[in-house]
């Protein structure tokens, strides 16, 4: 008995968040349900078995099994495009040399800010070789002790804060056009800049890292930041990329309106999950760490770096400019709906009146 009620308990509470993950409520508790489907998956995959074990044949074991087999179906659907059985959304290329002049290579490393193995993070750094470093929660003590990047990457974008909202951007390739914005909160930056690869092809650059998704507060200052960077992109004449902790999943319904909107490609979709936090426990895990691309770009490597003392894993990146847009599968455009649902979002998120959620989540 005792048995039966837990195992349908369990079930009852897997069902309901599975369901809640789809609600369109900017809010940090419903918007945090979208993140652990893999673990949602594998924890009802687990009560099946109980189910089928420990839960005698009744009208109850059925409604149990169901209910299960509800949460499995509706999570392996969100699950399956980020697996190799899934169709590649971004077109895949080979490339002669590393430095080879139509490409440009992508670090992404949120450090944590309290995290102080400055020597690790500039390991990871040197080990990566990317032609742009970006870094994440960066203070003034951080900044300084990448300072030796200046040497290779002598091209910077800087805006230390002492809220896990700093951001510094080595560059060994030339930047224009720069812009340090907060877009909609105080303190919360993001960078623009036009790049110049080594073959003389231009494309703009974005770097964002907006709030988390607190359970106890709203997700509008996550939502409508995403979103405002999405219109942005959408309405540039060079080919685009986004990168950074977005502090969202890949397959939450703001990252597919995101893609939607700005019409970017979004790497892993048919190559793997590639979960970047949390670093420190391997089954509380889940792509936070992004890079959407312009389908003009081809994927040349994706590899994700040791985490360096973060919680975050780094992401490395390298892509190629092609002439076109041919062999991408593009995400669908925008309706009507997601237009009306993008202003609502937006117009809140420009209403808020606080600071920026929390510090860093260790101290």
């Amino acid at each position: 008995m005792w048995a039966e009620i837990v195992i349908g308990l369990l079930a009852g509470i897997l069902l309901a968040a599975t369901l809640g993950s789809f609600l369109r409520i900017p809010h940090g508790f419903v918007r945090s349900l979208s993140f652990p489907r893999l673990q949602i998956f594998v924890l009802a995959a687990a009560l099946v078995a109980a189910a089928l074990w420990w839960v005698p044949p009744s009208a109850t074991r059925w409604s149990i099994l169901a209910a299960l087999l509800v949460v499995l179906v509706v999570q392996t659907i969100c699950i399956l495009p980020f697996t190799p059985l899934w169709k590649k959304q971004s077109k895949g290329r080979l490339v002669d040399g590393e430095d080879a002049p139509d490409t440009v290579s992508v670090l992404s490393y949120n450090v944590k800010m309290s995290n102080r193995d400055y020597a690790a993070a500039l390991a990871i750094a040197r080990q990566a070789d990317a032609d742009l470093l970006l870094f994440m929660e960066t203070d003034q003590p951080w900044c300084d002790a990448l300072e030796p990047l200046r040497q290779t990457h002598s091209h910077v974008l800087s805006a230390p804060y002492p809220n896990a909202y700093g951001m510094i951007l080595f560059s060994r390739l030339e930047l224009s056009q720069t812009t340090i914005q907060c877009l909609l909160m105080e303190e919360v930056p993001s960078f623009g800049a036009t790049v110049t690869l080594r073959d003389g092809q231009r494309f703009r650059f974005h770097a964002v890292h907006p709030e988390p998704p607190v359970p106890t507060m709203d997700s509008l200052g996550r939502d409508a930041e995403l979103l405002m960077v999405a219109d942005i992109v959408r309405q540039e004449r060079l080919p685009s990329v986004v990168s950074g902790d977005l502090n969202d999943v890949a397959w939450s319904n703001t990252t597919r309106l995101f893609q939607r909107v700005s019409r970017l490609l979004d790497p892993r979709i048919g190559r793997g999950f590639y979960n970047t936090f949390d670093a420190r426990f391997p089954f509380l895990r889940w792509p936070l760490d992004h890079l959407f691309h312009d389908a003009r770009f081809a994927i040349v490597a994706i590899e994700r770096m040791p985490a360096g003392g973060s919680d975050h894993f780094p992401m490395f990146f390298r892509l190629a400019l092609t002439p076109s847009a041919e062999g991408a599968d593009m995400p669908e455009p925008e309706d009507a709906a997601d237009r009306e649902e993008k202003k609502e979002i937006v117009a809140e998120g420009k209403k808020l009146d606080r600071e920026a959620i929390g510090v860093d989540w260790e101290t």
